[in-house]
Order: C-alpha cells, then structure tokens, then sequence
C-alpha cells in the first residue's frame, strides 16, 4: 500500500484533518513545557478516532515531544525525584495492561476528572497561603507514580496527576519541566510494546500518519520553548494549575 493509500484508508474529513493538526500543534507547545493540555489533547483525537485507537496514534508522537525535551531541558532534571516516580509508574501501567477496557470509560474519566479537580483546590489553597511545605511521605510519591502510570496507560491522562506532584514539590519552572521530561520519556518508551504487541493500537499505518504530522508537533515545540522563557516562576505554577483545572471540567462535562 502506497503512502497516499495508507492516509487514504483513515477516510478522515478536512475537519478532522485539522484538529488532528490542531492537538499536535498542542502538544508540542505542551512538551516544550507549557502543561496542562493534555486532557484537551486526548479529548480532540478522540473525536478525530475512537477512544482506543488515539492512544495508539499519540504515543509515537507523545515520544516524539519527550525526545526533544529531554534534548533541551536535560540540564534540569532532578534523577532523585524521575527514580521515586518511575518503578511506581511501571507497575501503575502493567496494571493498566491488564484491566485493558475492563474498566468503564465513562466512570474511569469520571473519576479522574474528581481526582484532578480536587487536587487542584487543594493545591490552589497552598498556594494561597503562600506555603513552601513539600509533602514528604513516601506514600505521597509511590500513589502519584502508580496512579499516573495507570491512568497514562488507559487514556494517556497521566499529565495532570504528574502537573499536581511537581507543583506540590515546589520544583522552579525550568526544574519542573527537565523532570516531568525524562519521566514521561521512560514511562512511554516503556509503553511502546505493549500498544503494539498487545494491544495492537501501533501499525505502520498509524506510524506513517505520526510521520506526516511530525513538523507540526516540533513546529509547535519550538513555539512552546520560546514561551517558557518569557514567563515567571510564579506565573508558570498559577497557569499550570488552571489549565490542568480545566482539563479536569472538560473530562467531567465530557
């Protein structure tokens, strides 16, 4: 099958030709550091494919975008913080593996929507108070990493739960950034086989189409990097937890 046939055989419209384009373009802007997106992302190539097949359309891409944060913020990753995340992620997304669509979509987004907006207030009171307190239990780290990887590996909705752990790790903007990088690098890397093995969400066809869309996510990038140096520490945590505030309403109201 040719290249022109293979993206003929997703008979997608102009219009959803362009909000693919639209959610890649995000998503670089997303990578390069401006989070909060991702529940935007997913939502948007839902409506361009079904649920099951987005996840396998933006995990090559989602690599893609780590591939060049980890180039750019590599300086700033703190390796203490991606080790006591990373097994616990692991086990969140062979969990997710498993259950596969066992799990009710609509009660699963449902309750992620309640985690992520809860988790929202109560940062948004911390910060209100102006408190530099950094949780330091364990447990706090080791329920973050495995519901993150759980819920990455189901809807790929794991940015907002990662959004609620640095900021409550009071990491600076640049810090914040070089970490969630190499996190979300390994954790999808390590997802890889299991959409294409197991699931079956990853094909040449579908790679092919990440090619074809591959400029507009590192044209996006590179807008999203200018971005980040033009906005204060401060700045960037209060828009964080907005953006990631309303991907939480638009998953509820979904």
């Amino acid at each position: 099958m040719s290249f022109p046939e293979i993206l003929q055989a997703y008979d997608l419209t102009l219009l959803k030709w362009v909000a693919m384009a639209i959610a890649f373009f995000v998503l670089g802007i997303a990578k390069a550091g401006i989070k909060g997106f991702g529940t935007i992302i997913v939502v948007i190539l839902a409506f361009v494919f079904d649920e099951k097949a987005s996840t396998g359309i933006l995990l090559p891409m989602l690599v893609a975008g780590d591939i060049m944060a980890v180039t750019f913020y590599n300086r700033h990753a703190k390796w203490d913080y991606i080790w006591k995340l990373v097994p616990w992620m692991a086990g969140g997304v062979l969990l997710g593996v498993w259950i596969g669509n066992a799990v009710s979509e609509a009660i699963f987004k449902r309750l992620m929507a309640i985690i992520i907006i809860g988790s929202v207030v109560v940062m948004f009171f911390t910060e209100m108070r102006k408190s530099n307190v950094v949780p330091q239990n364990k447990w706090f780290a080791r329920i973050a990493g495995f519901t993150a990887g759980f819920t990455t590996m189901v809807g790929n909705l794991a940015g907002p739960i990662a959004n609620i752990y640095f900021l409550a790790m009071r990491f600076p903007k640049n810090e914040f950034i070089g970490t969630a990088a190499w996190v979300f690098f390994i954790i999808n890397i390590f997802k890889l086989p299991f959409h294409v093995f197991v699931w079956n969400t990853i094909d040449g066809e579908s790679f092919l189409l990440n090619l074809v869309m591959l400029p507009i996510l590192i044209i996006g990038f590179l807008i999203g990097a200018q971005i980040v140096k033009r906005i204060s520490n401060l700045s960037y945590r209060r828009f964080i937890l907005v953006v990631t505030a309303l991907g939480g309403l638009v998953l509820l109201f979904r």
